[in-house]
C-alpha cells in the first residue's frame, strides 16, 4: 500500500481544504461538462429508432467494452485512487501554484514523477484527437460510441468520488499521490 501525507499530517488548513474542492469540483465539472454534451446524442442514436438490430449487438459490445476498459480499469484502478490521494495531498501541502490549478494537479498533469506527467498528457491528447475524430461520424455511430463514453465517463465520477470520500475520511488508498 502506498504511503502519503494522509499518515503523517493531523489535519489541513483551510487554504488546503479549499484547494482540495477546487481541485475536486474544477475536475468532477470538467467530467459533468462531457457527460452533460454526449448523452443526448446518444439518448438520440438509442432511442431516435436509429438503431438497426447489428447496430444494437454493436452498442451493446461496445458499452461492455467502455465499461470495463474505460470505468473499470481506466478510471477505477489507475486514476481514481491517485486523483483521490493527489487531491489529500494538496489539502496538506498546498502552494499558490497548485492550488490555482488544483484541478489539473489532481489529473497529474504536473508536479507528479515523469511516467504520471507522460501518461497523463498522452491520455489528455489523446482525448482531444478521439473527440476531433468521433466528432466527424454520422449517426448512429457517433451516438453508439458516445454512449460507451458516457458510461466510462460516468463510471469515473462515481469512482473518483468514492476514492476522494475515502481520502477525506483517512481510509487507505491503494495508490499515492506520486508527486517528485
Amino acid at each position: 500500500m502506498a504511503s502519503s501525507l494522509v499518515d503523517r499530517v493531523e489535519t489541513p488548513s483551510l487554504g488546503g481544504w479549499l484547494a482540495l474542492t477546487w481541485g475536486v469540483f474544477g475536475f468532477f465539472m470538467l467530467l459533468a461538462n462531457a457527460l452533460i454534451r454526449l448523452t443526448p446524442i446518444a439518448w438520440e442514436a438509442v432511442h431516435g429508432g436509429l438503431l438497426a438490430w447489428w447496430h444494437w449487438i454493436v452498442l451493446a459490445g461496445w458499452v461492455l467494452v467502455m465499461a470495463y476498459a474505460e470505468g473499470y480499469k481506466g478510471f477505477q484502478k489507475r486514476f481514481s485512487p491517485r486523483f483521490a490521494a493527489r487531491a489529500m495531498y494538496l489539502a496538506e501541502a498546498p502552494s499558490v501554484g497548485r492550488a490555482l490549478l488544483a484541478p489539473f494537479f489532481c489529473m497529474g498533469l504536473f508536479h507528479a514523477k515523469r511516467r504520471v506527467i507522460y501518461a497523463a498528457w498522452g491520455v489528455t491528447v489523446g482525448v482531444i484527437l478521439l473527440v476531433i475524430a468521433v466528432r466527424q461520424l454520422a449517426q448512429p455511430w457517433r451516438g453508439i460510441v458516445d454512449a460507451g463514453v458516457v458510461v466510462g465517463l460516468a463510471w469515473g465520477l462515481i469512482a473518483c468520488l468514492g476514492y476522494v470520500i475515502q481520502a477525506v475520511r483517512r481510509r487507505p488508498l491503494p495508490s499515492g499521490p506520486e508527486v517528485p
